[in-house]
Formats: structure tokens, sequence, C-alpha cells
């Protein structure tokens, strides 16, 4: 029989010769990731994750903890939380009234097999009304933490909280945990991870929270506009993934990363967050596989981005699908604080309110745009590049679409950008009288390649040393091209397909050579 009284002795292992090493503890994270489910007693999986933990103690059965869902199970915690030990919660419903703290651990683990925890509402929470689970400190930190299988409750009135606080310096595992019931107590989100080790990794999986958070106006608590679903914080600085998560409709950011380490998002659904549904600072990190949606506004959002990098370097948005339906934020926005971005396979929509597809702000470093698919039903830019000597923009193998009514911002691309590349990118944009393809000041950008229709000049250059060759563009209105502005100077155009030529009004040095204008 395995002992299960609490332990006051962290280093109370006498036996390791059948608990998996730390490193292979967490080469099995990875192993986990890939798996299946280990919630299901008696599987090999469930078996193996025991296998890590000198002592595993059945929160009902030997705890004596009340799975009704009447008595408060923190001071069961309390006493049986120690280092290598996993706490199982079988099947039921567990109330909580106040937080479960647990510092400077090692090796700790809770796992639900349909195990449902009830929180206290806001008005008879004990003690800070903000946690459930506070998992280590900055000051204090775990290493090695599971937390696993479970559902939380708030579909009572003013309830609402953070399920997960965990600052680990290594080994983050938290997986299958489904927030059901609008969080509306005005209080912290329902998850903040922070890796506190350079080196250290954690992953956070299928946490879902999709019926979201009022704005703290609406609420009984006092935190700044309401809660984001998950974040870091800025004591982050190793690598942290977020796997298949689902968030929907949070007032201050569905994700939300203001970290200096790495952060992953790998798949997963973000959906009508205030701010951004994904808001992402950090150095080599990446989001990839996800879909972010902006379907539905309350009458408070008053900007809705759909993914928004905010600072640090190499950040890199791949193969993910953004779509607005009713924006009133940008598809994409890549902030004044991000030294250098890499978008890449995007798909991006946007319906038929007027906002812009990819902007890159002005003081934004070098970014790369490439092999995406951006369509634009109403009159917004598909790509706005500002700025002028923040870092050259490249934009390589693009399909802009879309009808493009509604004249308000005339051009699918607007660049001031220096130095900016445009290759091979391709507009079909007929559906307004007035729209063009590509608006262009600067100096020394060049355009290569491609296929532009649009109903109004195709081009409209406003810069200076400017190359554009082996170009097809066309205007089914009966445009020229290519319109060049007395403010343009320098500009070399060969090899091109260029119906009905130039408008030159003025520029200070045109050169042409190869082109067919007819």
């Amino acid at each position: 029989m395995r002992d299960t009284t609490p332990s006051t002795d962290s280093n109370h292992n006498s036996n390791t010769s059948s608990k998996l090493g730390r490193r292979s503890f967490l080469g099995a994270l990875g192993a986990t990731a890939a798996g299946a489910s280990l919630l299901t007693s008696g599987t090999a999986a469930a078996s193996h994750v025991e296998d890590r933990y000198d002592r595993i103690i059945d929160i009902v059965d030997d705890a004596g903890a009340d799975n009704s869902g009447d008595e408060s199970i923190t001071p069961i915690l309390e006493q049986y939380a120690a280092d290598d030990t996993l706490l199982k919660f079988p099947p039921g419903r567990y109330f909580m009234d106040s937080q479960f703290r647990f510092t400077g651990f090692e090796n700790f683990g809770m796992v639900g097999d349909d195990a449902t925890l009830v929180p206290a509402n806001y008005h008879n929470f004990d003690g800070p009304q903000y946690r459930l689970f506070r998992l280590g400190v900055d000051y204090d930190p775990g290493v090695d933490l599971r937390v696993q299988g479970f559902a939380v409750d708030l579909r009572a009135d003013d309830t609402g909280i953070r399920v997960i606080e965990a600052e680990v310096t290594d080994g983050l595992f938290v997986d299958d945990i489904t927030v059901v019931g609008r969080h509306d107590s005005g209080t912290f989100g329902p998850g903040l991870f922070n890796i506190l080790s350079a080196d250290g990794k954690g992953m956070v999986k299928r946490f879902r929270a999709n019926d979201g958070g009022a704005f703290s106006e609406n609420a009984p608590g006092d935190i700044w506009r309401g809660p984001s679903g998950l974040m870091t914080s800025k004591s982050h600085v190793g690598q942290l993934e977020f796997k298949d998560c689902e968030l929907t409709d949070w007032p201050d950011n569905g994700l939300y990363t203001p970290s200096e380490g790495r952060v992953i998002v790998n798949g997963g659904r973000f959906a009508n967050s205030e701010a951004a549904s994904i808001r992402m600072s950090g150095h080599d990190c990446l989001i990839t596989g996800a879909e972010v949606v902006v379907d539905q506004q309350h009458d408070e959002n008053q900007n809705q981005r759909g993914i928004r990098l905010d600072g640090g370097s190499d950040l890199r948005v791949d193969d993910t699908t953004i779509r607005l339906e009713k924006p009133n934020g940008h598809a994409l926005t890549v902030m004044d604080d991000v030294e250098s971005a890499w978008l890449s396979r995007l798909d991006v929509h946007v319906g038929d309110e007027v906002n812009h597809g990819i902007v890159v702000q002005s003081n934004a470093g070098s970014t790369k745009i490439t092999r995406s698919d951006i369509e634009i039903q109403r009159g917004g830019n598909a790509i706005q590049i500002n700025g002028s000597d923040a870092g050259a923009v490249i934009c390589k193998h693009l399909d802009i679409t879309g009808d493009a009514e509604g004249y308000v911002w005339p051009t699918a691309i607007r660049s001031t950008r220096n130095n900016c590349v445009f290759h091979n990118v391709n507009y079909n944009q007929t559906g307004d009288r007035g729209r063009k393809a590509m608006w262009l000041d600067g100096v020394g950008s060049r355009v290569s390649g491609g296929q532009q229709t649009t109903a109004a000049y195709p081009f409209v250059v406003k810069g200076s040393d400017l190359l554009i060759e082996n170009l097809n563009a066309q205007s089914v209105d009966g445009y020229e091209a290519i319109q060049l502005s007395d403010q343009s100077s320098d500009v070399t155009i060969r090899n091109s397909d260029i119906e009905r030529g130039v408008e030159d009004n003025g520029c200070a040095g045109l050169e042409m050579y190869g082109n067919d204008t007819s």
C-alpha cells in the first residue's frame, strides 16, 4: 500500500529506481503532447504518469476530500501537497472558496478524471479573490508541474477566477482544462504561466475557455478593463508552447504574452477578443496552424485585432487563417517595437466592414510577407506599410483578391517605406471603380513579376529610385497601367506588359525599355 500521509521532508524519496529522472520527465512531455489522453484510470499511459511520483494520493478515498461540491477542498490540498506527489481527483465536483498556494516544489501534479472545480462566487471567496491554484511564484518557483483533466464551472453569477497561475523554472505541463460559463467577476482571467529559466520549457495544451469574460464595468471586480484569457508576464524567459488551445470573447486579449522569452502557439482557435485575439511579444516566437476569427462584437468592443505582434525579434506567423467578418481592428498588426517579423502562408479574409489586412507600423523593423492569400471585400488596404527607414518590407508570392467595395482606402498595397521588395504579387480587385493595386512612396523599392488587374490605375508612384520589371498590369476601366506623380523621380520600367502604358504627370527621370504598352 502506498504511503498517503503528507511529507514534511522535500527530500523524502528513498528509492528513485522506479521514478523517471527529471530529463526523462521533460522528454515525456513531448511524448504526451503527441500521444493519447492520460486521464483514463488503469491505462498504460496513466500508469506511466504515476511512475514519476513517489506518492499517489486519491484525494477522496485517501484524503477524505468532498467530491459532491459542498465542502471546500482547499484545506485538503494544503495538507497533502508535497514534492514527488501526484494528487488524483476521481469523478465529482470539487468546491473551492479560497486559494491553494504551493511554492518551491519539485515534481508535483494534479490529475482529474471527470473532475469539475467549482469556485465560490466573487463575494464569498476568502482571501485573494484571484486564483484557485497558485503554483510557484517568481521568488520561489517550482520545477516539474503537471495539471491535467479538469473542467471549471463558472455558470453561477459573479464567478470567474484564475484557474492556474504557475511559475516554474522548467517542466510545466498543463493539459485538458475546460472553463464552462462566462467569467463575470471582473478578476484575473483563467491562466498565467511563466518559465523562469532561460533554458526551461513548458506546454499548455487543450486549454479551452470559449464563454469569455465580462468587462470590469459590468462586474464586481475592478481590474483594468477586464480579464485576458491566457497569458504570460514579463517574468517569462524560457520556452512555452500553447498547443490546440481555444479562447473566445475576452475583454483584454485572448492570448497575451508580454514577455522576453520564446512563445509558440501551435494550432487552436482564438476569437472575438478585445485588443487582439492573439497578442505576442518575445524573441524567436511562432504562431502556426492557428485559426483567428472576429465575427461577433459587444457594445464595449472598440478594437478587435486578429493578431497583434507587440515587440521583440524574429516573430513568425505561419500557416494561419485570419477571418474578420465583423472587424473593428486590423487582421494583423506589426507594432512599432517589433525588430523583425516573418509572415508566411497566411489566409486572410476581411469581410463586409472596412478594415485593413496586414499593417506594418512606422517604426516596426524588417518584415517579410510571403506565400499568402489576402481577400478584401470592403475598401481597406490589404497591406499597409508605414514609415520610411525602419527596415525593408519584402512581399513575395502573394495573391490579393476580393471586391474591395467602398472608396475608403483606394489601394490594395500602400507603402511609404524605403528599399521594399514586391515580387510576384498578384492582384485581382475590380469591384470598385477607384481601386488601385499599389501606391508606392519612398526610395529604392523594387517591383518584379506578378499580374495586376484592377479597376483604376494598377500602380501609382510617388517615390524615387524605383525599378519595375517583368510586370503584367491592366485596368479594366481603361486607365493606364502606371501613373507617375510629379513627386516621383528616377523610375525605371522594363520588360513589362503594361496596358495603355504610363500616365506621366511630371516624373523627374523616367527610363523605359523592352515594354509592351498596347
